[in-house]
């Protein structure tokens, strides 16, 4: 599935590129994946009154079936990150948008809860190599001096997708009923499948791109594409001695918990602690989502690069940003504390807005730390180990509110657990330089 260049490697130049930036391009094609992904990701959340009535599932049974996207998404990650390493973004993507569709459309056709359980496994293996080939493809794309928007360009669909999906599959399940809402968004991820298809390759591959921008990208210290040459198990072992890659995910992981917190749970909360409809949840819900994409785009892209580009150290500022970020986050647990809709999402809101930055900052980590051809395997081991945040979110949350019949507690787990992820960043994750595979785990953490 390899393909030759379609155009000769030229000599790299400093100067900017003039006419049309095909690499902004390719990141709204990958933004807009992201997006459509996380359709495929929260439609089962909007849908939840209506299909726990009809089905007949409790909070703890619709916890299971919010988690279990998690499930197929982790034990999936290593495995697809080490084979996105090995054939590439393109021909990754192009298999697992379409099998996106096929699980999101069967989740409308089948009824009961272990068929719709099986629809989400296969979604959750099948979405496994996404942000990390978005990652990937960035690193192929983009010079380090833009890294950090052209992050925050496919990281803030994740938020933005909540402002599009939420009103949008509201609106589908209030008109035809829940099925419509997964229906809408099978749709739109076969019509990114066809684009993704037609559209993508590196740069090595892309006619259209001009030789100019080609040596701008190269210039600027963008990853070259090959192949590591560790084999793949001694590579993932030998990531996982190393203690910036532990600090990364633990992190990650802590951020993920509040996330899919957020994600699964928000539009159940105002409906069943607020006495929301779905219609009056899905709109409260997208307020904390539309400050998300801002604070994303501001602070995680352009922020970041303008302060790198002003000479302040990088590992400074994307650590700073990280910690701030997660320190905002712990104003979710104003949200125990209240049994206003409006206070509720003002703490919330609060939350997201500055979460927002954490995961963009994240995902611009593996492409500055891992050696070349390794930027699939370093973000999947990162991707992975934070799903452990994603998966328990909606199980513990489930259980909790089945025990309590309340979200406070749930909200407190959240922050407690974000106060880990503080520790991490801070004291665990070290400086951003790049990991010697080989080297001894002392000298590479030194």
């Amino acid at each position: 599935m390899t393909e030759s260049p379609e155009q000769p490697v030229s000599a790299p130049s400093s100067r900017r590129p003039v006419g049309k930036n095909m690499r902004w391009g390719i990141a709204v094609l990958i933004g807009v994946g992201i997006l459509i992904n996380y359709f495929d990701r929260s439609n089962l959340s909007v849908v939840e009154g209506p299909m726990s009535q009809d089905l007949g599932l409790s909070a703890s049974q619709f916890g299971i079936l919010l988690s279990s996207f998690g499930w197929s998404y982790l034990l999936f990650q290593i495995p697809m990150g080490a084979l996105l390493d090995r054939i590439g973004v393109r021909w990754m993507q192009r298999v697992a948008t379409l099998i996106w569709f096929v699980a999101t459309a069967l989740t409308a056709l089948v009824s009961g809860m272990g068929l719709i359980l099986f629809a989400r496994l296969l979604l959750g293996a099948a979405e496994a190599p996404s942000l990390v080939a978005a990652s990937k493809a960035v690193g192929y794309w983009f010079p380090v001096r833009e890294r950090g928007l052209a992050s925050a360009s496919y990281e803030v669909a994740a938020k933005l997708s909540n402002v599009i999906a939420l009103p949008l599959v509201a609106g589908a399940t209030a008109i035809w009923g829940w099925q419509a809402g997964f229906l809408t968004t099978a749709i739109l991820s076969l019509l990114y499948a066809a684009a993704f298809w037609l559209w993508y390759r590196d740069p090595q591959q892309k006619r259209s791109l001009s030789k100019q921008e080609y040596d701008y990208i190269v210039d600027g210290g963008a990853q070259q594409p090959g192949e590591s040459a560790q084999p793949i198990v001694a590579g993932v072992g030998m990531f996982l001695r190393q203690r910036r890659i532990w600090g990364l995910s633990i992190g990650f992981a802590a951020y993920n918990y509040s996330f899919y917190l957020f994600l699964t749970w928000i539009p159940g909360y105002l409906e069943r602690e607020m006495h929301m409809s779905v219609l009056k949840g899905g709109a409260y819900a997208v307020i904390p989502w539309i400050v998300a994409t801002i604070t994303d785009l501001v602070v995680a892209g352009w922020l970041v690069d303008r302060l790198i580009k002003k000479g302040y150290d990088p590992t400074k500022v994307r650590k700073t940003v990280l910690v701030v970020s997660m320190l905002f986050g712990l104003t979710v647990v104003g949200a125990a504390f209240t049994h206003s809709p409006g206070f509720a999402v003002l703490w919330i809101t609060i939350a997201m807005g500055g979460l927002a930055a954490v995961s963009p900052v994240c995902w611009s980590i593996p492409s500055l730390i891992a050696p070349r051809g390794t930027v699939g395997t370093v973000g999947s081991i990162m991707n992975c180990i934070g799903q452990i945040g994603a998966i328990t979110a909606p199980l513990i949350t489930g259980f909790t509110v089945d025990a309590s019949g309340a979200f406070a507690t749930a909200f407190i787990i959240a922050g407690i657990i974000l106060l880990i992820g503080i520790v991490s960043f801070v004291f665990v994750l070290g400086s951003l330089e790049q990991v010697t595979l080989g080297q001894p785990a002392a000298a590479v953490n030194s």
